[in-house]
């Protein structure tokens, strides 16, 4: 598959930031014993990657705008087009030493994702894709699973930590649904759970409490591999609501119909 010239530019822009944070990856077992502890080097390190992201994209496509996790906002002259990143999806996991975490990079024209890259270094897999091109990792194509029983599919979800209002809300999807089917994951980085539905690892996922940069690449993926999304509140647009529901065509309702069951 030959990529197009805007693939060119976020697959680079992805792996000099992937690189990068690999290499930090590195560092941070030794920093787990020290006393300070690794959380000052890995919100540099997160930092260190955005801005990599950022100077790589801006240089190719001037007048773009931008939405980051670490840095917000900034607008572009071109008002129709606007990346989303997360320079570092996963940052709980890099902090700990686990190795799965992500560089995620969408790009919205006119209120649409049309392009997308979800880079995971630790184990050299890039997954992309341009709106009606399909969707790929490193060189081969992707799709859903054909899985139609919830009874041998395997979901995944992240629980809610810390402040997040939304854990009673999760709890009670996970008693509905496990019961229902061969198993649920948990691996937090929200940008690899949808990027497994588009390669057929995961039958489906769902989330409360996201941000756009956290789903934005991995939505045009799961799309562009024949799969369906929806906001979790039905009728609710997905970055509004800040949930979402993916899975293959088959899976998608009776998924959604028991995450949408009254409480």
């Amino acid at each position: 598959m030959i990529r197009s010239a805007l693939m060119n530019v976020m697959t680079a822009a992805a792996i000099k930031a992937g690189r990068g944070l690999k290499r930090d990856f590195g560092e941070v077992a030794n920093l787990q014993v020290s006393v300070k502890g690794p959380g000052d080097f890995v919100s540099a390190a997160d930092r260190k990657a955005e801005k990599v992201l950022f100077e790589e994209l801006a240089k190719a496509r001037p007048g773009y705008g931008f939405v980051m996790e670490e840095s917000g906002r900034v607008e572009g002259t071109d008002q129709s087009h606007t990346w989303i990143i997360d320079p570092l999806d996963g940052t709980t996991n890099f902090l700990h030493g686990l190795p799965h975490w992500a560089v995620s990079i969408g790009l919205e024209h006119k209120g649409e994702i049309v392009a997308a890259v979800v880079f995971d270094p630790a184990k050299d897999e890039l997954y992309w894709a341009e709106k009606g091109a399909g969707a790929w990792m490193n060189e081969g194509r992707i799709r859903v699973s054909a899985r139609k029983s919830l009874s041998e599919a395997i979901f995944a979800t992240g629980v809610p930590f810390g402040t997040k209002k939304t854990l009673p809300a999760t709890m009670r999807d996970l008693a509905r649904l496990m019961p229902a089917t061969a198993g649920v994951r948990r691996w937090g980085a929200a940008s690899l759970d949808l990027a497994y539905v588009a390669a057929g690892r995961y039958d489906g996922y769902w989330e409360r409490e996201l941000n756009s940069w956290d789903m934005a690449a991995g939505l045009l993926l799961v799309r562009e591999a024949g799969g369906l999304v929806g906001a979790v509140r039905e009728g609710r647009e997905i970055f509004e609501s800040g949930s979402v529901i993916a899975a293959n065509s088959d899976l998608f309702e009776p998924l959604a119909g028991i995450l949408r069951e009254p409480a």
